[in-house]
């Protein structure tokens, strides 16, 4: 038996753009309406604009408050149970109070009440209401995914168009992108400047800047470095929408703004696979395209200087060019040779001397590598169960849509997402056969290296020097005269543990 005497009329809309509707005001004349014929004296009506299935429905929370502090059972009306809820998601902070006779829940539509004496076939039709307000959220959820999926299949982009294009409503408010005239030009020349290799993200900030290209969104401010970064890397202006909730990368039916042989350019300049060539003429260097200025963020540049001697004889000296860091405008020149030296000497002090230690940590990786083939063992034996698993799921799904328990594109859809998982399992399996080995001979290889790294420079020749350096440091750059640096693992841990006396005995 209800015992509430007083109410609180709770009507919800979703989105503001309802709320401009008649939604509001259409529930709460139907509310009011149910509190007279069921003598009910209200206390307060809530209009709660948000969703009901938001984890955190702070306008819900504030009705709960309310109806805690009131010393006599409460009432919370409402239209429907969606307007309450949309899943099981409050029913730890509704039941307790029912239980507690703190609140009744009243359904105006459905025309039931939940209570603190509600039978269990009451209770079971609330939560049979519960279950069918989610299950529309659910296929709503499906229907906008599926949504989603065809416009990206057609090759449509479905958020802000990147700089360069705009967003623009055609008739009948359908949305599209089409290029942006004035900006497009000025993004062109962004990739170009990039791809000739001489410039720093700094520079091509301030040169973004020169030419006018500016943020399209808000006040239009000028881009930053990451911004700049982003918009290189984004394979939309060549064709390409990356969805990366989908990792995914599909073609879109906008026109390119560049083609893909100049981003492609734009992606080696950007991970140091090529360099301008015309920044180099003459003697090759051993520094070329790996060592920066810190000052500016440039690559350093080299200059051959000859001296002929009164006897006859000439010598010839590398100079590296950088950048003084109290005056950045003013160039300082320093001796190849003298940083050549400094970075031998980094090298020399990670070799391993003690051939004890060496053949030690060669003992423990083998000895890690074969635990490593057991956990492998373990993983496969486990993949290939669950294949063999989804194969008999396939199976009854054949039997089931020979028996017209299922159609042929529930049937279809189901076994489509069993068939990626079980190529999923063939990629893993793949994985751990073929790294099984390779994950054993590169760690021994890396050990080596690091411990002779010395010898295998000083006996290399400039090329090779170059790709030893860029597999060993992570970031080599010249503040004025002083070299700064960064090993990459397991260089970096065979640097400290040089430290370690017993490490060149």
């Amino acid at each position: 038996m209800t015992k509430a005497i007083s109410a609180v009329i709770l009507t919800r809309v979703s989105t503001r753009e309802q709320e401009e509707g008649y939604s509001i005001d259409a529930q709460i004349h139907r509310l009011q309406e149910y509190c007279k014929r069921k003598n009910l004296r209200v206390l307060e009506t809530f209009k709660i604009i948000e969703s009901s299935t938001i984890c955190h429905r702070k306008q819900f929370m504030e009705i709960i408050k309310f109806a805690k502090k009131q010393k006599e059972p409460i009432a919370i009306v409402a239209d429907k149970v969606d307007r309450i809820q949309r899943s099981f998601q409050e029913y730890p902070i509704l039941d307790p109070l029912i239980k507690e006779g703190k609140i009744e829940l009243h359904f105006n539509t459905e025309g039931y009440v939940i209570h603190k004496d509600s039978i269990s076939q009451e209770r079971l039709m609330w939560s049979i209401g519960v279950v069918m307000a989610q299950s529309y959220v659910d296929s709503m959820r499906d229907n906008i995914n599926r949504a989603i999926a065809q416009k990206l299949r057609n090759g449509e982009w479905i958020s802000k168009a990147p700089i360069g294009y705009k967003n623009i409503r055609k008739e009948g408010g359908r949305g599209d992108i089409v290029i942006d005239q004035e900006r497009a030009p000025l993004v062109r020349q962004l990739f170009e400047y990039y791809a000739t290799g001489n410039y720093s993200m700094l520079e091509m900030m301030r040169y973004a800047r020169s030419i006018g290209l500016r943020n399209s969104a808000g006040k239009q401010k000028d881009l930053t470095k990451s911004h700049i970064h982003k918009m290189l890397q984004n394979p939309f202006y060549h064709g390409i929408m990356r969805i990366e909730s989908m990792k995914q990368e599909l073609p879109h039916r906008y026109e390119p703004i560049i083609d893909r042989n100049l981003f492609d350019h734009c992606q080696e300049v950007m991970h140091g696979r090529t360099r301008n060539r015309s920044c180099y003429r003459g003697k090759d260097f051993v520094f070329r395209g790996v060592l920066r200025c810190a000052v500016t963020d440039r690559m350093i540049t080299a200059e051959t200087h000859t001296k002929k001697y009164a006897n006859g004889n000439t010598g010839q000296w590398t100079y590296l060019a950088a950048f003084n860091p109290k005056d950045p405008t003013k160039k300082l020149w320093v001796r190849e040779d003298e940083i050549l030296a400094e970075v031998e000497s980094i090298l020399e002090k990670m070799s391993v001397k003690n051939e004890a230690i060496l053949n030690n940590i060669m003992q423990y990786i083998r000895k890690s590598h074969e635990e490593k083939k057991l956990y492998h063992k373990e993983q496969t034996a486990n993949l290939k169960k669950e294949h063999t698993q989804i194969e008999d799921k396939i199976d009854t799904l054949v039997d089931l849509l020979m028996d017209k328990v299922i159609d042929k594109e529930e049937f279809e859809v189901k076994k489509k997402r069993l068939k990626d998982r079980q190529y999923q399992i063939d990629d893993l399996i793949r994985s751990f056969d073929e790294a099984d080995d390779a994950f054993n001979e590169k760690l021994l290889n890396l050990v080596e290296l690091a411990a002779r790294a010395i010898s295998h420079f000083k006996g290399s020749d400039i090329p090779r020097k170059r790709e030893l350096l860029n597999f060993i440091f992570q970031n080599l750059s010249l503040r004025g005269k002083k070299l700064e640096y960064t090993m990459r693992s397991p260089f970096k841990e065979f640097a400290e543990a040089s430290k370690i006396e017993e490490w060149s005995e």
